[in-house]
């Protein structure tokens, strides 16, 4: 790996921090890195970024500017930019599936839906506002009233033949109609299916008012579930863009418009010279 000058995209959500790391020469994602974010949000923007260099071979150092996004954006110490996690979710999906139209968002704590146009700006979207109703954290109450891990209930629902669904919108409400669907009997892995099936209703809700039309890409930490995925796609009709880079689309779009950025500002120098 050649140590030309990289930037650094960070996006430090509520519950995962990741980093992207883009190579200005080639322009392409070299590493990425993911920990969880816990209490001390600068420590861990430094900690991911240091995951990130160390798998291609780099120091920090090697880094020459960092583009910050997610909620805890401002606490990263190394940032030269911070970004909204709107505009850097629908750069980073334009960047890895050109033909997106629309993106869900879905994170530990709300889901979004945004429509940009063909350059990637967003034009509009949409977020959910109900007590992380749609969201990671709705999950992890399920899985905790299940006694499972959260990275095991997406492939356990795949196994569904008769999904119950979860009619709360509430996170802790619905822990307790989890438990009461388990004492019925119900077999978990169609509790499982019904609970994202269910949240999935309110994310196409979100969705919608949007406007559904043409490709849709997901992304966030949801992208890891895959019973999340089919029942998003289930109640959409179609095929969803999700690849292994897409739980990563905030801090690759974090990347993409810092070398945007970055280049504008180079070009508009070298103009002021020439004149």
């Amino acid at each position: 790996m050649n140590n030309g000058k990289y930037i650094a995209g960070i996006d430090i959500g509520t519950r995962m921090t990741k980093c992207a790391i883009l190579d200005t020469q080639t322009e392409s994602i070299v590493s990425r890195a993911t920990i969880l974010t816990k209490h001390n949000l600068a420590l861990a923007s430094e900690n991911v970024l240091k995951e990130a260099c160390k798998n291609i071979f780099i120091m920090p150092t090697n880094v020459f500017y960092v583009a910050s996004t997610g909620y805890g954006r401002y606490q990263a110490p190394m940032r030269q930019i911070q970004i909204t996690d709107i505009t850097c979710h629908a750069m980073g999906a334009k960047f890895l599936f050109p033909n997106t139209i629309n993106i869900l968002d879905v994170g530990a704590q709300n889901a979004k839906a945004i429509r940009i146009n063909e350059n990637g700006r967003v034009m509009k979207f949409k977020m959910n506002d109900k007590c992380a109703s749609g969201a990671g954290s709705f999950l992890e109450r399920v899985a905790k009233g299940l006694e499972l891990q959260l990275d095991e209930i997406g492939s356990l629902s795949l196994r569904s033949k008769d999904p119950q669904p979860i009619s709360s919108i509430c996170a802790v409400l619905a822990e307790s109609e989890v438990i009461n669907l388990v004492t019925s009997g119900y077999p978990v892995e169609d509790i499982l299916m019904g609970t994202h099936l269910s949240i999935s209703d309110r994310i196409v809700a979100l969705l919608r008012q949007v406007g559904i039309d043409g490709e849709i890409t997901l992304t966030g930490g949801i992208t890891r579930n895959a019973g999340m995925v089919k029942a998003l796609e289930t109640k959409l009709g179609i095929k969803l863009n999700v690849n292994e880079n897409s739980e990563y689309a905030g801090a690759i779009g974090a990347c993409v418009l810092a070398n945007k950025r970055l280049k504008k500002v180079a070009n508009e120098k070298s103009q002021v010279f020439v004149s």
